[in-house]
């Protein structure tokens, strides 16, 4: 022990790294001895009880010197090799880095191997048309490739060189996988000259799907389907091609299926090579297609193509995540569904709406269609999800009912507001709107017992008054209005009756576009007719009456349907809508009378104030224009007899007889001198008036009837009185003038001033001394 220890201690200058490993190897294997002889000591003396106080001692000894030798050879460690330490972690540094430089290149060139072994397996599947695997090893080789960019510290003119083989091959594998695509589904479309106008632009649209396997492997069918499926899935083309062939498949084929109700489709099979699909047209007169059809006719087409083209199930797998399989089929639904099913809504779900409420009922039909539908469509993977736009639809057609319902009620409304209006009805006290029967409201059956019990009672008490009113209270007067109006009331009152049954949000609907009805004959009729109001007295006079017409009926039109409308109390229904309806009439009726009246001014402005009429041509104008008037009056009493009520048609007439008499008086009473053949003159137009003017009231085509309104013709024409005392006074001396003012108290004190009469006597008579004397009677 102490000579190794010597030998140890001797050893000068610098210890080899090598030298060292070997002490330190010799000294442990003397420590290991050391550790074993103790061991045995320990276990003889306290195991095998063998007494050994001089072996112990030696050990002792022993383990003491090999403790001195670890001390002194850890001391040479720390001062001779520690001194070297910093050297040797540079160098060992430097090893490493070569040691990673060594394994990148090695990294480098694994991965030109397995570039290479992936082109090579690519090729070898390519040509045996074993896509999937040219596709997977294709992304391996591209993996490659993409681990080669990523190494930074060198760029390889090789790296470009397989990027560009890399894409190159990706276009190769995408153009055969596309000729194999082209050979499962051929189309055959109309030219693209045709314009796609009609049904039979479509006939020779046709799809050709192939089994996509040889003839010669009949085990398995559609063997080369899923390969080329798969294939153009794992390169990302698989979307691009089905979105193509969806555009195509939507616009030449389902769409005009759905659109044109004599198309339908029509599936071959052809053994060993697939199926062709085919637009055929048959007779039908239907205008629009019936949903059942339209859902028989896709299910064909897409059953067609899940059976020999969409039905296979593509294997994906995403990032961290596990495989799970995917149906073609889905990709197609996803693509062309939306657009579908709006189409689907658009051209066949919008024209099955009922037109009336009765109808609704049947309506469930659709719905079930519509379901079986979806749930086809589920089944073969073309339709994810539980309830879709096309479904939604067809069950809220209690909705669109109503929106439809509406739709229609305003165009039909605004049709018959811009018709024709001289095609007239007329309308007699007894006329009644034709409301339909409608049912008691629900709950009503006690309230109708008590209601009789009541009833019964008070019939019993015989609480009627002796005086009864005349049936004909509170009715329209007769008169004519326009046929398309009493169509729009009955349009109406049907709109309404809809009510009966509807939802509570359908009824609240169509009630409102009863309201909008008349809201749009505001806007709508006095805009369309405006010209011909005020150029046809006619059609004045039936607008006037068109309005009165509506304004009485919707005094009362709500609250026949209150019971079956859920609206709050206090609603006003249409009873708001009377005064301004009675506005509109008057307006466009006063309009034609303001018309009226200023023709006839102007023709009463060519008389020459009625002056100088012992002039021959003064008298004859004068004449003429007095003519003119009553030809006007008797023009305007042809056109609104049996037209207008009496009591409107006698203050119509009666108003612009006033207008013209007054016009008359007032250039009598203007005149400063009137000579004797004036007067004469004068008095004869007057009498013309006063003879043919109660002429012009003929409100009723019966000409003995319209006698008592000419009789009356004092109380429609205010000057009336005016004009026949005037007449008198132009023929009458100056004595019978004074009597019949009597002292303010004659007929002519009620229609004259005493200006008036003065001024009127000053210009009949000279001045002279009974004419002054006249005028001093003159007096109130």
């Amino acid at each position: 022990m102490s000579s190794f220890v010597t030998e140890v201690l001797a050893s000068s200058g610098k210890l080899e790294k090598d030298d060292l490993a070997c002490k330190i190897s010799k000294l442990s294997r003397k420590v290991e001895e050391t550790k074993e002889e103790v061991t045995d000591m320990i276990n003889k003396k306290y195991v095998e009880f063998m007494p050994s106080m001089e072996g112990a001692e030696e050990l002792l000894d022993q383990v003491e010197s090999v403790s001195k030798d670890i001390d002194l050879l850890k001391s040479c460690i720390e001062n001779e090799v520690q001194q070297n330490l910093h050297d040797a972690v540079t160098e060992y540094a430097k090893l490493k880095q070569q040691l990673e430089k060594n394994t990148a290149v090695i990294d480098l060139l694994q991965h030109l191997q397995e570039f290479d072994t992936a082109i090579e397996e690519y090729h070898r599947a390519l040509q045996e048309k074993n896509f999937v695997v040219a596709a997977k090893q294709h992304g391996k080789a591209r993996a490659s490739v993409d681990a080669l960019k990523a190494w930074k510290d060198t760029e390889l003119p090789l790296v470009h060189a397989l990027s560009s083989e890399i894409t190159i091959q990706r276009e190769n594998l995408i153009y055969h996988l596309g000729e194999e695509w082209q050979k499962l589904a051929v189309w055959k479309l109309p030219s693209t000259k045709t314009e796609l106008t009609s049904e039979k632009s479509f006939l020779k649209t046709a799809l050709h799907l192939n089994r996509g396997g040889s003839k010669g492997d009949e085990s398995v069918p559609h063997a080369l389907l899923p390969s080329i499926l798969q294939a153009l899935s794992i390169q990302g083309e698989l979307h691009k091609k089905i979105k193509l062939f969806g555009q195509v498949l939507f616009k030449y084929m389902l769409k005009p299926l759905i659109l044109y109700p004599s198309l339908v489709v029509e599936v071959s099979s052809q053994p060993e090579q697939g199926a062709v699909l085919s637009l055929q047209c048959t007779e039908t007169k239907a205008e629009h297609p019936d949903p059942s059809q339209v859902y028989t006719k896709v299910l064909t087409v897409l059953k067609t193509l899940h059976e020999h083209l969409f039905g296979t199930f593509l294997v994906t797998k995403k990032p961290n995540t596990k495989t799970y399989e995917k149906k073609v089929s889905e990709i197609l639904g996803d693509l062309i569904w939306e657009e579908m099913s709006e189409c689907i809504i658009r051209e066949c779900l919008v024209h099955s709406i009922p037109a009336n409420s009765s109808q609704l009922a049947e309506y469930s039909e659709v719905i079930k269609q519509t379901e079986d539908f979806e749930s086809s469509l589920k089944e073969m993977g073309y339709l994810a999800g539980d309830s879709t736009d096309l479904l939604k639809y067809a069950r809220n057609i209690n909705c669109h009912f109503a929106s439809k319902k509406c739709q229609d009620v305003i165009v039909a409304a605004r049709k018959l507001m811009t018709s024709e209006m001289h095609n007239t009805v007329k309308i007699t006290p007894e006329y009644k709107l034709s409301i339909p029967k409608l049912p008691n409201p629900s709950g009503g059956e006690k309230e109708r017992k008590e209601s009789s019990k009541k009833s019964a009672h008070y019939d019993q008490q015989s609480l009627e008054n002796e005086k009864q009113l005349s049936p004909n209270t509170l009715c329209l007067p007769m008169c004519r209005i326009s046929e398309s109006v009493q169509q729009l009331m009955e349009l109406a009152i049907q709109t309404l009756s809809e009510v009966v049954g509807s939802s509570p949000q359908c009824a609240v609907q169509l009630f409102y576009t009863v309201r909008n009805i008349f809201h749009l004959f505001f806007d709508v009729v006095p805009t369309y007719h405006k010209d011909n109001f005020l150029k046809l007295p006619h059609l004045a006079a039936i607008q006037h009456n068109n309005c009165m017409f509506i304004a009485h009926h919707l005094l009362t039109l709500g609250f026949q349907f209150k019971p079956h409308l859920p609206l709050k109390d206090g609603v006003a229904y249409f009873v708001d809508l009377v005064p301004g309806f009675r506005r509109l009439g008057a307006r466009c009726f006063v309009a034609q009378m303001n018309v009226q009246k200023a023709e006839m001014l102007e023709r009463l402005s060519t008389a020459r104030n009625f002056s100088n009429l012992d002039d021959e041509d003064n008298y004859s104008v004068a004449s003429k224009a007095i003519r003119q008037v009553i030809h006007q009056l008797r023009r305007l009493g042809k056109v609104w007899q049996d037209v207008l009520p009496v009591n409107i048609y006698c203050k119509a007439i009666g108003t612009l007889l006033n207008t013209a008499i007054s016009e008359l008086i007032n250039k009598i009473m203007m005149l400063e001198d009137i000579s004797n053949v004036d007067g004469e003159r004068l008095r004869t137009l007057c009498q013309t008036i006063i003879e043919e003017g109660p002429l012009v009231f003929n409100p009723l085509p019966d000409e003995n009837k319209n006698k008592k309104y000419q009789e009356e013709v004092p109380v429609y024409v205010k000057k009336w009185m005016t004009l026949k005392e005037i007449s008198m006074v132009l023929n009458a001396n100056l004595q019978e003038i004074v009597d019949r003012w009597a002292e303010g108290k004659g007929p002519l004190a009620a229609e004259f001033s005493c200006n008036e009469m003065k001024s009127l006597i000053r210009a009949l008579f000279k001045n002279t001394e009974r004419r002054a004397a006249a005028l001093a009677k003159i007096t109130k």
